[in-house]
């Protein structure tokens, strides 16, 4: 390959693995992505390692669990020191962009005890997750926490569009007969269309602007991650996608009245939760999910744009282009609406890899079934850019392999971790436990789930008698249940156990140092002959 390698790495919010015709689903069709995954390698088995916003996105950009980077709820700060991708791409060249999203709150008490400006060149990639922000834009504006001068907002005002809050009052808004504005953030509206021209609404705006970097981008390699912000609520989107679905497209709910019954603490305490209770209703459903659906179709048309300026462009010959979410959508299934705990709607997530390299044709349009982790991506794109592996760092495993069909049965993970904090969540006033006990971690291999609970007994579910998992065996008095449940448990015991700090130093600087006393240091030695049967010189002579 004679010009430089690109990453361009596309994240939308809140999509269901399953809400993707090449995911089949038989109503939503997508034949932009579905063009995407022909051309690449499109992964049946892809989970997130924490279903929310936040601690996901977090885990993705630097490629490591929760436990290990520790933002693992919404508004977490990332740590001073924590690397991430955007740190180990520039150490070999690589441009690390945003446009869109990423849900990073920075560690402002850090970097004020370190004495480092937020405006400076480091204070800046601290601040953006190891990304330079060519267009940050996490929504909620102008007043949420995540980026609080908003481009985007004043984009639309420059175009004409009328208010303080544009993003608000029109792109996230309807107009009532009168003129007034019926918030999207009311499930009620979500049949409406959004009072903004369909060109500026927010998925054709920021795949706009991912166009521009990469016609300004020049001749140096660089990763633009494109982060849509939709499908995520609110659920509102202009026309003509407000009435493309209607209640024929709604697939029915995946639930079952005895998990209304459950005897778990933490999933009763859930699904009794206002949210849960409202996505649980069928006129919600009806409301939202055709307007979910046209969200999707807005991001698959825009992918047609992009895609074709691409190829237009010849920068298919050079970049790398993947397309994944962050986590899933309940949408009333399991009587869970928004995301949280770990059934696959929520948990799982589509992801399409195209490689553009000649290792990579033999798995052209081929479909992969083996356990990935978001974090993946991360070892999957500092080796595509030839740099070193960071084994200590990086707790993912590179794609490489999968992509390249070298990869073996026995040679892969057996098992996807997912965790999940529910500290700061109604669920835990309801329970009434400790911040600390408030933990949940998936487990989840080749046929079962298992979610330990902390201090409440776990969940488990065979994926095989029972994909739509309804039937909670965590409680199960079956030998064979029993079995695997320890099984699970000293597996995740053997997880949990490994290092996830020590990522000061390479293991072959480790390795370098094995055996070896620090210089000048000397012990256990009796005498000098002793030394010099060991080092075969003399006591003397000693460095």
């Amino acid at each position: 390959m004679s010009k430089p390698k690109n990453v361009l790495w596309i994240m939308a919010d809140q999509l269901r693995f399953d809400y993707l015709s090449c995911y089949g689903h038989p109503h939503l069709h997508t034949p932009n992505i579905d063009r995407l995954a022909a051309r690449g390698v499109r992964f049946t088995n892809a989970y997130v390692q924490s279903p929310i916003c936040g601690p996901s996105r977090m885990s993705s950009y630097t490629g490591r669990y929760t436990r290990s980077h520790g933002a693992t709820w919404n508004g977490f700060p990332l740590r001073v020191g924590e690397p991430t991708l955007g740190d180990h791409l520039r150490e070999i060249g690589v441009r690390p962009v945003i446009v869109g999203k990423t849900h990073m709150v920075a560690d402002t008490k850090g970097m004020e005890w370190l004495g480092i400006d937020p405006g400076s060149t480091i204070g800046i990639s601290i601040s953006e997750c190891g990304f330079e922000p060519y267009e940050r834009d996490d929504g909620m504006h102008p007043y949420g926490p995540y980026d609080p001068d908003p481009a985007y907002n004043r984009a639309l005002q420059e175009a004409g569009v009328e208010g303080d809050n544009p993003w608000e009052e029109h792109a996230n808004s309807a107009a009532g007969d009168d003129g007034e504005r019926l918030s999207g953030w009311l499930l009620k509206y979500a049949n409406l269309p959004a009072d903004v021209p369909e060109e500026l609404s927010e998925t054709p705006y920021m795949t706009r602007r991912a166009m521009q970097f990469m016609e300004e981008a020049g001749d140096a390699p660089w990763l633009c991650h494109l982060s849509f912000i939709k499908p995520h609520w609110p659920y509102i989107v202009p026309a003509p996608y407000h009435d493309m679905y209607g209640p024929e497209h709604i697939l029915p709910p995946v639930r079952a009245e005895a998990e209304k019954v459950t005897d778990h603490p933490v999933f009763r305490a859930f699904i009794e939760s206002r949210i849960c209770r409202s996505f649980a209703r069928d006129e919600v459903r009806e409301r939202v999910i055709p307007a979910y659906m046209g969200l999707i179709k807005q991001i698959d048309d825009q992918m047609g744009v992009l895609l074709g300026w691409m190829e237009e462009r010849g920068l298919f010959e050079t970049t790398m282009i993947v397309f994944t979410s962050d986590h899933g959508d309940y949408l009333g299934d399991h009587w869970m609406g928004e995301k949280d705990l770990f059934h696959e709607p929520s948990v799982k997530v589509p992801l399409i890899v195209y490689d553009p390299r000649p290792e990579a044709d033999d798995t052209r349009g081929t479909v992969r079934s083996e356990l990935v982790e978001a974090i993946d991506l991360a070892p999957t794109f500092l080796s595509y850019f030839g740099g070193p592996a960071k084994p200590h760092i990086l707790e993912g495993r590179g794609l490489e392999p999968l992509l390249h069909n070298r990869a073996k049965p026995a040679e892969w993970r057996q098992y996807a971790v997912s965790e999940y904090d529910y500290a700061t969540r109604p669920a835990r006033q309801a329970i009434g436990n400790a911040q600390e006990e408030a933990r949940l971690v998936m487990l989840r291999d080749g046929r079962w789930k298992y979610v330990h609970a902390e201090g409440f007994r776990p969940m488990l579910f065979d994926l095989q008698t029972d994909p739509d998992e309804l039937h909670d065996l965590g409680a199960s008095r079956a030998p064979e249940h029993a079995a695997v449940r320890a099984r699970m448990m000293v597996a995740l015991g053997r997880w949990s156990r490994r290092h996830h700090n020590r990522i000061t130093l390479s293991p072959e600087q480790i390795e370098a140092m094995t055996g070896k006393e620090p210089p000048g240091i000397l012990i256990g030695f009796w005498d000098e002959a002793e030394y010099e049967a060991e080092f075969g010189k003399p006591f003397a002579e000693r460095p």
